[in-house]
């Protein structure tokens, strides 16, 4: 079986845009734009980078641009909602926004609002696997400071087609062995991914039938790296802890656990915890 993570509610890391475009200008006098009208594009900018929220409630753009002029762009829907096409009105910035507010934050330059109020429209915005931005539409318009003049804008781009989600699988071979020195077992087992990534990999061992006490040991951050394509092989020799009890051949209890990070995304996926029965035989 195959084993998810489900999304976090932290952003996705930043994704340069394929292409893309940000415009704003302002009323004369407008502070953030000096009145003044300004074109960023894609091609020509230092970064033009967008990051989602895993919940896709929404998305950052941030533009370097050739001359090194930082534009920031935030536009979030109210709290638990996800980012749609429409028009969100009654936007405040952080700190004053509340969790009904939708959110709006606009800043250039060396120039920032301490309060400000505004709304935005979402034309188009697609997201993929925890907040991963396909495409993204809109245009928005802010007061800052409490100023009747307005800044207004508009954000157009496409990244590049989003790398598959990471899926894992963790396998224990139903035989194991056991060390004739020191009495405890070797596991053996595959891991499998669609991507390369590192498992780690932790679990027990339990014989519990046995007298007058049940052995068990453990195993803890074992690392294995996975590359796609055919199941990897890991090996796991339990080493022996001061006053262990032996193991005996025969059925024992085998719970591993594995997690992955995925590389392409901010997640650690898990397998959770995989119990089977091994049979453990004399080395």
């Amino acid at each position: 079986m195959t084993f998810g993570l489900g999304a976090l509610s932290v952003p996705a890391h930043a994704v340069q845009a394929q292409t893309g475009s940000l415009t704003f200008s302002g009323d004369p006098g407008e502070y953030m734009s000096g009145g003044q009208s300004y074109a960023y594009d894609a091609a020509s900018a230092q970064m033009f980078d967008i990051s989602g929220s895993n919940d896709h409630n929404g998305v950052d753009v941030t533009v370097v641009a050739a001359d090194g002029t930082r534009s920031s762009l935030f536009m979030f829907a109210p709290k638990g909602q996800t980012l749609t096409a429409g028009t969100y009105t009654g936007a405040l910035r952080w700190p004053y926004v509340t969790a009904q507010d939708p959110e709006l934050l606009f800043d250039t330059g060396d120039r920032s609002c301490s309060t400000s109020t505004g709304s935005f429209t979402i034309s188009r915005v697609e997201f993929g696997s925890y907040g991963y931005v396909k495409a993204l539409d809109a245009s928005f318009e802010q007061y800052c400071n409490g100023s009747a003049l307005a800044l207004r804008g508009e954000v157009h781009l496409t990244t590049p087609p989003p790398p598959p989600a990471l899926t894992i699988a963790v396998t224990t071979d139903p035989q194991g062995t056991i060390d004739g020195q020191d009495g405890q077992p070797t596991l053996t087992g595959t891991v499998t991914c669609n991507k390369p990534t590192q498992f780690t990999l932790n679990g027990n061992v339990v014989q519990a039938d046995l007298q007058p006490q049940p052995a068990v040991n453990w195993f803890e951050n074992v690392t294995v790296d996975c590359a796609p394509g055919a199941p990897v092989p890991w090996t796991i020799v339990l080493a022996d802890y001061t006053s262990a009890v032996r193991f005996r051949p025969g059925a024992a209890q085998v719970s591993v656990r594995g997690t992955a990070p995925d590389r392409d995304y901010p997640v650690t996926l898990t397998t959770g915890d995989q119990v089977s029965t091994v049979e453990l035989t004399a080395a």
